[in-house]
């Protein structure tokens, strides 16, 4: 109980300072803890490390610690915009995204298919959602259920305050997501990590990995559109880069062509990975190694 509230009220402080800095200092200060977490060298900057290994194999070692640190840079600029971005106006929050092949979006809900939207963890993908929904789309999208319960509560409503729907990831949340689909609406999914065993292998830069079934299932069984997007990091803000629908056949053999198609979502992941490595600020367990130990 003590390391919950203690976790919580860390957060909610740092929440409120950032909020209160200038945008500079705010985003110079995150930089600087980018820095400073590079030097600890901790786990998730040696996780981050051997992802980026498996991505550039080609580079060298003074390659890959540049890689290391821009990643890091990314990651702690997520989190900065997380801070933040609950006091953006819809001017901001538009003039600091630009989106390539959105019409692969609008248009499936305009005429009342529904679209899932694959993402890997690159850019900030709650900047990408508000973006949407600044344009009256509704975006709804899960999360995992994180520990202490009122933290999590609080990420919901900072979500909810940019305009996304979420629903909990522990709560089971299939019926609802084939519901949304059903309606029409965007369903957006985090779709490049799933390490329990209802995940789906996967061929990843070369390497075993596993991501989640969710996107294809609901492909198949809705007749959604599916959709991946990367959201990457410039200077000014973000690009959405939207890739077009990814074809599912309702008439194959559904346990093959629900891996087939995450397979397909894997490859389109990697190619953009490729393209801009460091905005991919994975900072967890992706690659199925030696030391990994299967989850329920």
């Amino acid at each position: 109980m003590i390391k919950d509230w203690l976790t919580y009220f860390l957060y909610s402080a740092l929440w409120s300072f950032v909020r209160a800095l200038p945008e500079k200092s705010a985003y110079s200060l995150f930089s600087s803890l980018a820095k400073f977490s590079y030097k600890r060298n901790g786990k998730r900057v040696q996780r981050l490390r051997r992802n980026y290994s498996q991505v550039r194999p080609d580079a060298s070692k003074a390659e890959l610690e540049d890689l290391v640190l821009s990643g890091l840079r990314s990651g702690m600029r997520y989190w900065c915009d997380t801070f933040r971005i609950s006091d953006w106006d819809r001017e901001k929050i538009l003039s600091s995204a630009r989106s390539i092949n959105d019409n692969f979006l609008f248009e499936p809900v305009a005429s009342k298919r529904g679209v899932i939207v694959a993402v890997p963890h690159a850019g900030n993908w709650d900047h990408a959602g508000a973006v949407f929904c600044a344009q009256g789309l509704k975006v709804i999208s899960v999360a995992e259920h994180l520990k202490p319960d009122r933290l999590f509560r609080r990420f919901l409503k900072h979500r909810e305050s940019i305009g996304l729907r979420i629903l909990d990831l522990d709560a089971g949340v299939m019926g609802e997501l084939r519901s949304f689909l059903n309606q029409g609406e965007l369903v957006a999914l985090v779709a490049d990590r799933d390490l329990s065993k209802s995940g789906i292998d996967v061929n990843f830069f070369g390497a075993r990995a596993r991501m989640p079934a969710g996107p294809a299932i609901l492909a198949l069984e809705t007749g959604a559109d599916l959709v991946t997007v990367f959201v990457s990091y410039v200077e000014d803000g973000i690009v959405i880069d939207c890739a077009p629908p990814i074809k599912v056949d309702k008439s194959a053999e559904r346990k093959a062509e629900i891996a087939r198609v995450t397979q397909v979502l894997a490859n389109r992941f990697e190619d953009a990975i490729k393209a801009d490595p460091t905005s991919w600020h994975m900072q967890q367990r992706i690659f199925i190694d030696s030391d990994f130990v299967e989850r329920e």
